[in-house]
């Protein structure tokens, strides 16, 4: 129970929180004392009708009885040990105390999102950008966000320190910034919400729901945004799709998925978003995945076409991933020997994608003793078990 907890309410508090604080590092602390509390109390207690506003609430008092002991420490002991202390001298107020007697009780209007806009200040690297945002809204543990980024968990965690310490060092201020200075975050707010998404996607469905909302949050504030609308098309269509995408625990693939349990409904208005988008000139990577998507859910797919719109996709974004998945299309329009020749040439040998997709090109062209070869491999970079199983049940067919 509290896991499922974390999982829904970790960025709302912690949103809260930097707002409050205005220091990732304090933020996550207090966050991470109000859960532990939670676990600690719950059990006997039971767990409260709002969870969420239970540990906000416990995570702001616990950082504001740390901010009165840093400013009584401040008052007592920094004037002797510098030796100005006199009767009469007005008591040192620490930075912590100021930033507490500012705060109110206001609700903000939507702190996770004023969070990204934080964290995609463009004083920051769009990598140190996106990947601070997925460790503060998605509560992501630096090695899924590692793991996303191809890189390894060491150099991850130097990039979120370096990001944390300039946000801290230049005082990037916590807020929607004017209208003016939106599009100059908008790659990098719109990286972050579908990489959250894309980890839901993963089986982690609250994440996808909340990228969802994220994405109409961003949709309404900036309207005329072609790509704001493609990626809450494209989200929105893959949500659609979420109910058939496993059977149980194991994971189906799209050829065998029980449309039936599809929710028409979402795909509309995924499909409605995507036309927003084409409206108003969209033709960049966000919209151009959105059409793969729409595409996707036709009774029959037109696979030659859906490999051409992954050519424009690479043209757009050079990315070897989406390179890998116009590979796919090539096989499922009828060519896998075209398809294997596209993916050797790819360099991304730590991406269990790219070794599970090999392995079923290799089954489907016959050479199955290096298939079981590529779905090893796969198998040793899984990290969740519906991805070892699907993998393994491959492996004994072969």
């Amino acid at each position: 129970m509290l896991e499922q907890v974390f999982r829904d309410e970790w960025g709302r508090v912690l949103a809260s929180l930097v707002g409050f604080l205005h220091d990732f590092d304090k933020a996550e602390d207090a966050a991470q004392e109000a859960f532990a509390i939670a676990a600690e109390r719950w059990p006997a207690s039971g767990v409260p009708d709002n969870p969420g506003a239970w540990l906000a609430t416990t995570a702001r008092n616990r950082a504001i009885d740390r901010m009165r002991r840093e400013r009584t420490l401040a008052e007592k002991v920094l004037p002797r040990v510098l030796g100005f202390a006199r009767a009469g001298d007005t008591p040192l107020l620490s930075a912590s105390e100021a930033v507490m007697d500012e705060f109110d009780d206001t609700v903000i209007k939507d702190e996770r999102l004023e969070l990204i806009f934080t964290c995609c200040h463009p004083a920051l690297p769009l990598e140190g950008q996106v990947a601070l945002t997925l460790r503060a809204l998605g509560g992501l543990e630096t090695a899924e966000i590692a793991r996303a980024y191809l890189v390894s968990e060491e150099t991850m965690k130097r990039r979120l320190s370096r990001a944390k310490a300039k946000i801290k060092a230049t005082g990037i201020p916590f807020a929607v910034p004017g209208a003016r200075l939106l599009p100059d975050r908008l790659d990098a707010v719109l990286a972050v919400i579908y990489l959250i998404y894309n980890e839901g996607y993963r089986g982690r469905v609250d994440l996808g729901a909340e990228a969802i909302r994220l994405g109409r949050v961003l949709a309404a504030l900036m309207p005329d945004e072609p790509e704001a609308h493609g990626l809450l098309a494209l989200m929105t269509i893959h949500h659609a799709r979420r109910r058939a995408r496993f059977s149980g625990e194991d994971l189906v693939l799209l050829d065998d998925q029980d449309r039936s349990l599809w929710n028409m409904s979402e795909v509309g208005s995924g499909r409605a978003a995507l036309d927003r988008a084409l409206a108003l000139g969209g033709r960049g990577a966000y919209v151009v995945q959105a059409m793969i998507a729409s595409m996707q859910t036709r009774e029959r797919i037109d696979w030659p076409l859906v490999a051409e719109m992954y050519r424009r996709l690479v043209a757009l974004t050079g990315s070897p991933v989406v390179e890998l998945n116009r590979a796919v299309a090539v096989a499922q329009a009828g060519d896998p020997a075209a398809a294997l020749y596209a993916v050797d040439r790819l360099d991304l040998d730590g991406y269990l994608y790219f070794h599970s997709t090999r392995g079923e090109l290799l089954r489907r062209l016959g050479r199955e003793a290096e298939a079981g070869l590529a779905f090893r491999r796969a198998i040793e970079l899984a990290t969740s078990p519906p991805e070892r199983r699907f993998l393994t049940r491959r492996l004994e067919q072969l």
